[in-house]
């Protein structure tokens, strides 16, 4: 469905005002928590976990640089900062900023969650090929990350989604030890591109930033073995396969890399090809987002808008949201047994409009039907 009008819509945010509650001053810093936070932080880089401390060092560069580059002239809080702990340990932050002239919304999550394997999850993660684990359970684990999703205020510019995680899990006090046993760790993360108008320029300067940064972590011996750009061709593939919507048969977006599983010793990744050092890898990835990404919106967040489009964008959005309720492991992780005063935090990568319209099919040989065409069929962007 369209409307008729190909009237631009205003660009600028001064015409728009925020909702009243984010600009209350419920939205001031939570000074308490962000000092309880500040001093888990410095335990962490104490203990010598410098991934914790990459993690929320990160998370607050980033936002300050997402602040200057959006430029708002109506939202001149930045981002929002909601801190929290749990009696278990358990803690994290998550920053949003909503109402800006490029992002409509814009989150940046961080989260550190400890706990004891149960005997199903053991066994879910043994099946996997995740060695060190006993299946009865009963181990420590700490799980961290760094997610983010940045929804643009124009449908020229693509929504940016992107996350880096580890999963640690302490060796099995039931099992043999030796004083060489370590704690087991395994990574993942990656980021991906869903546009709402296909530029094909864009997708390809996004996939060869994906690739450069997997052949800088791909050994001589890796590429003998499994040839080159394998490292960027097996995690395309991943996130390709992971980003699928069967019942719309489409995928969310034009891809770019996704991995998970990734040990941290040579032995265990040498069946498959992975990369030389995997946390080095990990953090690689997350440095490169704003890089890779702002190029992109530079080029394309003052162009035109009309009506259709933001039509148009709104209905895709909606696509988004399915993926993320309906397939998404990380979302369906984190509503298993979440409390109400955490909802909003796993819900936060919604996007902020979205629309539903019943059987939207774009007409034939439009841009909107293009977009389609390549998201129902993969594209090798670089090859």
């Amino acid at each position: 469905m369209y409307a008729s009008t190909t009237t631009p819509t205003h660009n600028s945010a001064s015409s728009r005002s925020r909702p009243t509650w984010q600009r209350s001053s419920n939205h001031k810093p939570n000074h308490r928590a962000s000092r309880s936070l500040s001093l888990k932080a410095s335990s962490s880089k104490q203990e010598g976990d410098d991934f914790e401390s990459f993690l929320f060092d990160w998370q607050s560069k980033l936002c300050d640089k997402l602040t200057r580059l959006d430029g708002s002239t109506t939202n001149n809080e930045g981002f929002c900062d909601d801190v929290w702990e749990r009696e278990d340990g358990s803690f994290g932050r998550t920053k949003v900023f909503s109402g800006g002239d490029l992002f409509e919304k814009a989150a940046c999550n961080v989260s550190v969650i400890r706990g004891t394997l149960t005997e199903t999850r053991a066994k879910t993660m043994s099946s996997r090929g995740r060695k060190g684990i006993n299946p009865k359970g009963g181990q420590k684990y700490n799980a961290c990350a760094l997610s983010l999703v940045w929804h643009p205020r124009s449908p020229h510019v693509p929504t940016f989604r992107a996350d880096i995680r580890r999963f640690a899990v302490e060796p099995d006090s039931r099992a043999a030890m030796t004083k060489k046993e370590e704690t087991n760790a395994w990574y993942g993360g990656g980021m991906d591109l869903t546009p709402y108008y296909l530029n094909e320029e864009d997708a390809r300067y996004f996939h060869g930033k994906c690739r450069e940064i997997c052949d800088e972590y791909q050994t001589r011996e890796s590429v003998e073995k499994f040839g080159e750009h394998s490292l960027y061709r097996k995690y395309k593939q991943f996130c390709d396969e992971y980003f699928y919507i069967p019942a719309r048969l489409e995928h969310r977006g034009v891809g770019g890399l996704f991995f998970d599983d990734v040990a941290t010793s040579a032995e265990a990744n040498a069946a498959s090809v992975a990369p030389s050092d995997a946390k080095a890898f990990t953090k690689a990835v997350a440095l490169s987002w704003l890089d890779i990404w702002e190029p992109i919106a530079t080029r394309n967040r003052s162009l035109p808008i009309t009506e259709k489009e933001t039509i148009w964008h709104h209905q895709r959005r909606g696509r988004y949201l399915e993926f993320n309720l309906l397939y998404d492991r990380g979302v369906k992780f984190g509503l298993d047994g979440v409390t109400p005063d955490r909802f909003e935090s796993i819900m936060v990568s919604a996007p902020p409009r979205i629309r539903w319209d019943y059987k939207a099919n774009p007409p034939e040989g439009s841009k909107e039907e293009r977009l389609l065409e390549v998201l129902r069929e993969p594209v090798d962007w670089i090859e």
